[in-house]
């Protein structure tokens, strides 16, 4: 059983499409939160007009550039946070937005939202650049759930919504 192993560097440095797909089923612990993994979007590179590293390198993306395996937290629409993990090799930025989880501990609930999930937990820009591999606080444990899931377009966004990039379990 693989459960309760917490994924790897070499996991994250995986293309980000695969890891899009592979962290659905895995568990998102945030303190004494715990949620199965439901829905995930891929962003991928400078060439990838949604993706924030598209503008280039700067304070707020620099995470993304950096070691995969790290917690890539940003604000949008001056009141949510977001969270990604980011993936690929050190110096191209590409993260996974995690988007949905079926929230088990404390309670169940299921959390639809990458806004929602963040208010949830209370995961803040605090919670940035966090090394998800270490962090046995906050981190994503492996499973043996092999869920059938869908791909769809992104949804949120204004560029790049040709991309079924976003990852769903069905």
């Amino acid at each position: 059983m693989k459960d309760n192993l917490i994924l790897t560097k070499r996991f994250y440095s995986g293309s980000t499409l695969t890891v899009a797909a592979e962290l659905l089923g895995k568990t998102l612990k945030f303190f004494s939160y715990k949620g199965v993994i439901t829905e995930t979007e891929a962003y991928i590179g400078q060439e990838d007009p949604a993706c924030h590293a598209s503008k280039g390198y700067t304070k707020r993306t620099a995470v993304m550039f950096g070691p995969p395996g790290f917690s890539y937290i940003y604000f949008i629409y001056g009141m949510y946070y977001c969270f990604n993990a980011v993936t690929e090799k050190q110096g191209y930025p590409a993260a996974v937005l995690i988007r949905g989880i079926k929230l088990i501990e404390p309670n169940t609930l299921d959390i639809n939202g990458p806004g929602k999930l963040c208010k949830t937990l209370n995961i803040t820009k605090e919670h940035n650049q966090q090394d998800l591999t270490l962090n046995h606080n906050f981190c994503i444990y492996n499973s043996d759930i092999s869920p059938n899931y869908i791909c769809t377009p992104r949804i949120g966004i204004s560029k790049g919504k040709e991309k079924f990039w976003r990852f769903c379990i069905i």
